[in-house]
């Protein structure tokens, strides 16, 4: 797919880390690599491009504030060191939020959204919530279920079935876990081919695995790099 895409960031290292991705795995254009927002304001005047990768913390003019002044049909995905920005990244037109420093399998799954955004622009079937919300439905035959971000524990896969487990109820739905999982920005995470869980809501990790009220969850090798990146943030 060809798309044209700019880099935002003031670390030159992240940005020649995202360039490289860019130019080893995909055939999209690399229009302009920007170390401010300012700068990149200063591009898009007189340029267009269909996809920005944006750091959140940088000086003079921060991303998301450089994201309220894009224009309204250029997607992001938002790179920064920091899990706290997760839910109000998607007030914009966001594809993805990735974590530095940014493995190539991370890219690569990310990749993978941003080609079906632009291919299949679509509603999901699982309507995510407005991050001012704290609520999304999941639809169980055919009722509209809503469902409170704040309740909600974990998803157990079961086949062709996800049991969606909140602190007041129990509300099995016919997806597949990893449909969900495409979903999904922090706090929830993948830890297991079975699970997704809401990190906020984890009591404690010990031997591999994970406890969410008296719920003991594994933890598999495959995903726990990426978890244990996710909830260092959190360390003392």
């Amino acid at each position: 797919m060809s798309l044209k895409c700019m880099i935002v960031d003031d670390e030159p290292n992240a940005v020649n880390l995202l360039e490289l991705h860019i130019q080893q795995t995909t055939g999209w254009q690399l229009v302009a690599k920007c170390y401010d927002a300012l700068e990149a304001l200063a591009f898009l005047k007189n340029n267009k491009a269909d996809l920005i990768f944006l750091d959140i913390n940088m000086p003079r003019l921060d991303g998301m504030e450089l994201a309220a002044l894009l224009p309204p049909e250029m997607k992001i995905v938002f790179t920064t060191a920091y899990t706290e920005h997760a839910a109000a990244s998607y007030n914009f037109q966001t594809v993805d939020y990735l974590l530095k420093p940014i493995t190539l399998k991370r890219f690569l799954a990310a990749q993978q959204k941003i080609e079906t955004a632009f291919m299949h622009p679509r509603m999901p079937e699982v309507a995510l919530p407005q991050p001012s919300a704290d609520y999304y439905f999941v639809k169980t035959g055919k009722t509209l279920q809503q469902i409170k971000l704040s309740e909600l524990l974990y998803f157990e896969g079961e086949k062709e079935y996800v049991r969606i487990v909140t602190l007041r109820e129990e509300v099995l739905v016919y997806k597949r876990l990893k449909d969900i999982a495409g979903q999904l920005s922090p706090p929830f995470i993948r830890v297991h081919n079975s699970y997704i869980v809401n990190t906020s809501r984890i009591d404690k990790i010990q031997d591999n695995h994970l406890f969410i009220s008296g719920k003991r969850i594994p933890l598999s090798e495959k995903f726990r790099p990426a978890f244990m990146e996710l909830i260092q943030q959190r360390f003392l």
